[in-house]
């Protein structure tokens, strides 16, 4: 394993990281929420000749190896599948992230006024620290669902040199720095103008004439999803332009990795899968959340239009697939060592990070994977001079985290955390090297295409 693997990608290699971490700064700087990221992914899929799973099975249709169809559930999880050589009861090479990140939504009533001001309620979502959110560029985008079923795009904070926020105490009215934000205190300031026509709530009156021209009435919120994220693009870090700054990083790295992985895949011999799920912040649940049956059910489906459909089937390829839980690890950071562990800890420009187990304090809540497993992606990764890291995620007892990895772990296939190394994890802008991108999509491309000795 190489100190830096700067130091393999010289000349036109540098220039193969470049490229690929360009067009990955776009799509971090525009695809900021679940919806966003699956629109984008159904899109990319489509335009490589992907068929949408229910239309072809409404249409009576078939696939046989080499065809290409993906599946969406409620527009928030993506499932992109290639048929494989293989009978799909054999095993399938499956790569899960996940597209939701922390944030804030807007609440179901969220409009009010407080001293001068038209305020919007909201509640946190997933593990932040609040006050990394206050005093910072923020914008809106969601959706807005109208009693008649059509729907709103929602984006305001972006390119239209306006943004909304949380404020801050000054110091000089705060007498220490414990910074001790609740989640009752991120209410975010909408405006300050007020009607004076308006006999009661003025300055909630000028924001809701403002919807009321995108069609929006304040009864629609309860039938809205918005989310607050940090605005503006993501962007080059670093004097020597060697990281990415950017929001939700955790995971779309790995999602949007794994996916230009998953659309360079023709004809493999197992069936390929790449995953894209929601809620996994919040611990997997829900309709769109890998513990939901959507996955399983949607696996059948394809068995199914290939002709390969039983109950025992479905249970055996499920059991014998083999998966890459693509989810990001915490990157050792200078500033706060005495939380890491050096030696077992991932680091940045070593590429990609293997994580045998997650989980916290005795392994609660961990996959930790097969060596034998482990045994064929050291091969794997070897044969395809892909540099890796063998990791944990700090000091034992001093936290944790978990994936999706133990949810698939209960079919009994074969799971291994693999993802790129972040400093400042879940925090409003994160932080990525580039080479650990580059390296992550290489590794999630020689995944799919493995040919594992059974």
């Amino acid at each position: 394993m190489e100190t830096n693997i700067w130091e393999k990608y010289a000349g036109s290699a540098r220039q193969q990281v470049e490229d690929f971490c360009a067009k990955y700064i776009d799509f971090l700087s525009t695809h900021k929420t679940e919806r966003e990221v699956a629109r984008y992914a159904i899109s990319q899929a489509e335009s490589k000749g992907y068929k949408n799973l229910a239309q072809l099975m409404n249409a009576g249709g078939s696939v046989r190896a080499g065809d290409k169809v993906y599946a969406v559930n409620m527009d928030k999880m993506v499932v992109l599948c290639v048929i494989g050589r293989q009978p799909i009861e054999a095993g399938i090479n499956i790569v899960g992230a996940h597209i939701d990140s922390p944030r804030i939504d807007i609440k179901a009533t969220p409009l009010y006024e407080s001293q001068g001001f038209c305020m919007m309620d909201t509640h946190y979502y997933g593990g932040i620290k609040k006050y990394q959110w206050t005093a910072q560029p923020l914008a809106m985008h969601g959706v807005i669902v109208l009693k008649d079923g059509s729907r709103q795009d929602f984006v305001f904070g972006e390119d239209d040199g306006a943004c909304v926020g949380f404020t801050d105490l000054l110091p000089h009215l705060e007498k220490d720095d414990k910074k001790d934000i609740k989640g009752e205190d991120l209410n975010l300031i909408a405006g300050n103008i007020g009607d004076k026509e308006a006999k009661k709530d003025k300055f909630k009156a000028v924001v809701l004439e403002i919807l009321k021209q995108r069609g929006i009435t304040e009864d629609d919120f309860f039938s809205a999803e918005i989310e607050v994220v940090p605005a503006g693009r993501a962007r080059d870090f670093g004097l020597d332009r060697s990281m990415i700054m950017g929001y939700g990083q955790d995971d779309r790295v790995c999602a949007y990795t794994a996916l230009q992985a998953q659309l360079e895949v023709n004809n493999p011999e197992y069936t390929t899968i790449c995953l894209l799920v929601d809620k996994e912040e919040i611990g997997s649940v829900g309709a769109t959340g890998m513990r939901s049956k959507y996955f399983e059910n949607c696996l059948a489906e394809i068995m199914s239009v290939a002709g390969q459909y039983s109950e025992l089937g479905l249970r055996r390829a499920l059991n014998r697939s083999k998966m890459l839980s693509s989810d990001v690890t915490a990157a050792m950071d200078p500033n706060y060592p005495s939380v890491f562990n050096a030696p077992t800890d991932a680091h940045f420009a070593k590429g990609i990070s293997f994580n045998k187990f997650t989980g916290s304090y005795g392994k609660y809540g961990s996959n930790d994977a097969n060596p034998e497993f482990i045994a064929q992606i050291r091969n794997l990764m070897d044969e395809n001079e892909i540099s890796f890291q063998a990791t944990e995620m700090g000091r034992v007892d001093q936290g944790g985290g978990g994936t999706i990895a133990y949810i698939m772990a209960i079919y009994g296939m074969d799971v291994i955390d693999a993802g790129v190394p972040v400093l400042n994890m879940h925090a409003p802008w994160e932080v990525v090297s580039k080479v650990d991108v580059f390296e992550a999509y290489r590794c999630y491309k020689a995944f799919f295409e493995a040919k594992w000795k059974k």
